[in-house]
């Protein structure tokens, strides 16, 4: 076996700790960094999705709280044309297979007037599913949304159940068929 002499690069400075082959020792603190990369990373790939998914669905809208846009007015649905449709007076009169589903949201400041309402309607055998508060609490007049052009029937007899309201076709509350937003005018006749 051939043996070589010995050169500047076979002797190793004593302060130099080596682990491995070829690996100085690992610096204190040093995983931290990789944790915060990851977290920046992370939220970055959530947030990019979100506005992929917002841009691709022009019906879903993501919000951050206290981060309104002016654009909210201008989102206000559009008033139907002059009623043609008989309401619905009677919940037991529903077909099931029309699969209706009804939302309750307090527009008001009345602490829990959504679920008054909600407790009315289904005694009346309306097939309330949710009820909850609404995004604003200064809403005047209760409005009953409907979605499909042939629940237009169904809103007009939820309107005749709260005494009060207007309907309006509208795909703003994608949630369910149709969406009650109750109003200070309904508040005043529950008192």
């Amino acid at each position: 076996m051939a043996t070589f002499p010995k050169d500047q690069f076979d002797t190793l400075p004593e302060d130099l700790t080596r682990t491995g082959a070829h690996r100085a020792p690992k610096k204190k603190g040093g995983g931290w960094l990789g944790f915060l990369a990851a977290i920046v990373a992370t939220a970055l790939l959530v947030v990019g999705g979100l506005y992929a998914v917002a841009s691709i669905n022009s019906d879903i809208e993501f919000q951050i709280p206290g981060l309104g846009t002016e654009s909210d007015e201008a989102a206000e649905p559009t008033v139907s044309a002059t009623p043609t449709v008989e309401p619905l007076l009677n919940a037991a009169d529903l077909d099931k297979k029309r699969k209706i589903t009804i939302t309750v949201l307090n527009g008001t400041e009345v602490s829990k007037l959504q679920e008054k309402a909600g407790k009315a309607l289904k005694k009346l055998k309306w097939p309330v599913t949710s009820t909850t508060a609404a995004s604003a609490n200064d809403i005047e007049d209760t409005v009953v949304y409907y979605s499909n052009p042939d629940d237009e029937d169904v809103a007009r007899g939820l309107v005749a159940a709260l005494g009060t309201g207007t309907v309006r076709e509208s795909t703003t509350f994608p949630g369910a068929p149709v969406t009650i937003v109750l109003g200070t005018d309904y508040a005043a006749l529950t008192n």
